[in-house]
């Protein structure tokens, strides 16, 4: 047996509210149901830079280049039957692109981006109950549920391929 209270009164509280950050989640989930509890994966993570109909201008070579990362990953909880997933676009500041290493340590800014908020999307869809007694239910909020998260792995790829 529990207490449960019912709010009778509806209204006036209809604002967004900020999601967790994807270390936020891992250290929430770690908490409440353990390091083997749970796990996430990569579906996808994929380069989309240039797609969005942007057009370089030979002679421009001071423009900045901005890359983008588009990544599908799943969140799976085994012990709870439970599976989401989360997709998300990074973005990250090139510079000029004519540094290797400004390239490569914008395109790992960009792709860690791309991870955190698609594994913070994926944790926004889960519900953890957290009982008195310490015991944890776990349940999929279908009302935040996307269209992505009916498609399998091949329909998810041929999706976002350009």
């Amino acid at each position: 047996p529990g207490q449960v209270c019912v709010c009778t009164k509806q209204g006036g509280f209809q604002q967004q509210v900020p999601a967790l950050s994807s270390s936020k989640c891992q250290e929430l989930a770690n908490h409440y149901l353990g390091f083997n509890g749970w796990s996430s994966r990569i579906i996808m993570l994929q380069n989309v830079s240039g797609f969005d109909g942007e057009k370089e201008e030979v002679g421009k070579a001071s423009q900045k280049r901005s890359l983008k990362f588009l990544c599908a990953l799943e969140v799976t909880l085994p012990n709870h039957g439970v599976c989401s997933r989360g997709v998300a676009l990074g973005e990250a500041d090139a510079g000029s692109g004519e540094d290797p290493l400004e390239l490569l340590m914008a395109t790992r800014r960009a792709q860690k981006l791309a991870v955190g908020k698609a594994l913070s999307g994926a944790f926004q869809k889960i519900l953890l109950v957290v009982l008195e007694n310490g015991k944890v239910a776990v349940e999929y909020n279908s009302s935040q549920e996307e269209p992505t998260d009916s498609l399998t792995e091949e329909e998810l790829k041929g999706l976002v391929q350009v």
